[in-house]
């Protein structure tokens, strides 16, 4: 059985190599996946950009908050941008998909130190999960998005 496919709208060939970059404010886009549409705003983590990103959580009803597993320094600062968008109204009943990205390295933390250092067993009440990724050759990314559809096609 082959896994199914993320289908974009600006881009139905998913298999295609691109080189990425980080964000400069902000990218929109919709992708299809497992019957649901997804409408994906890419925001930059520049600090300079990180008070514009409450404009976005209306009406969100999923969050995926990508991490870099190997960055050491910067894992309490991630943590506590977490906990402030989460504080947000607008995203009460949001489930969270954290993607620990980067697991390719050999500095990577495993997910549960990250867990441990996100305090993502604080969050009660809340639906989240957290998966190891590596965006460069897309391991962990299905698996993610599965858990995603799954909480979003039970309400």
């Amino acid at each position: 059985m082959q896994p199914e496919r993320l289908q974009s709208s600006t881009n139905s060939n998913m298999e295609e190599v691109v080189t990425t970059i980080p964000t400069i404010g902000f990218n929109v886009e919709t992708v299809k996946y497992k019957n649901i549409s997804f409408t994906v705003w890419d925001v930059g983590g520049q600090t300079v950009i990180r008070p514009l990103w409450r404009h976005y959580y209306q009406n969100t009803k999923g969050l995926i908050f990508v991490v870099d597993s190997s960055d050491h320094e910067r894992i309490q600062e991630a943590a506590l941008e977490l906990q402030m968008m989460l504080e947000d109204d607008e995203l009460r009943d949001a489930v969270v998909l954290v993607l620990a990205n980067k697991q390719d390295l050999p500095n990577a933390m495993p997910v549960q130190e990250m867990t441990k250092k996100l305090s993502l067993h604080a969050m009660k009440g809340r639906d989240w999960y957290i998966q190891s990724t590596c965006a460069r050759n897309g391991a962990g990314l299905y698996e993610g998005l599965d858990w995603l559809s799954n909480q979003l096609s039970k309400r």
